[in-house]
């Protein structure tokens, strides 16, 4: 399936107009973000802690301020996770990614555009549960990164895959008592279909 499907692939990438982006242009895109914690998510109580990945829709809308220059927002679906302190219990808690970046596409002149970016990052956590008693996450604040490609499918439409890295840290207490810091620092991993207007 894969072999018959590459050649309409680089049909698609030979023949499909360049997706240009000049001053004044919008785009609006949906998709679907993988969040997925780095390994290690710190100590809470004492002890080493884990954070399950999860898959939500996403939205982005880009201005550019300038050619090839964009302000990107990008928003999604409340993710939930579930953080399991080893040998003590697990806590679940759902949150909202905002973040704001500023973003460069490489003006390549074919229908492949690379894009880069860097930019500031707002998680709140909300709904925590647990067996264990009243847990909170306070809000985080990070850098956030990202690289990918756009593959035009025509004059104002393109498909989108990209990677981010977003610092997201967030103190933990339980029934009113600090327990740790959750370190999730995640990879996020996105495809969506981008229009422009």
């Amino acid at each position: 399936m894969k072999n018959a499907l590459m050649p309409v692939i680089l049909a698609l990438a030979v023949t499909a107009p360049a997706h240009a982006q000049s001053a004044g242009d919008w785009t609006l895109g949906f998709g679907l973000g993988y969040v997925s914690p780095k390994d290690d998510n710190g100590l809470l109580a004492g002890t080493p802690t884990t954070v399950n990945d999860d898959t939500q829709v996403t939205i982005t809308a880009e201005y550019f301020a300038w050619d090839n220059i964009g302000i990107e927002l990008l928003a999604a679906t409340p993710f939930k996770h579930t953080a399991t302190i080893q040998g003590v219990g697990t806590a679940t808690t759902k949150h909202l990614p905002p973040t704001l970046s500023m973003v460069y596409h490489v003006p390549t002149g074919g229908s492949i555009t690379p894009f880069f970016g860097a930019g500031i990052n707002w998680t709140t956590f909300f709904s925590e549960k647990s067996a264990l008693g009243d847990v909170n996450l306070d809000d985080s604040f990070g850098v956030a990164l990202k690289v990918g490609l756009d593959f035009a499918v025509s004059d104002r439409g393109a498909i989108r895959t990209e990677l981010r890295w977003i610092d997201i840290d967030s103190d933990v207490s339980l029934n009113g008592t600090p327990i740790g810091t959750a370190e999730i620092d995640p990879l996020v991993v996105g495809v969506s279909y981008v229009m422009k207007f």
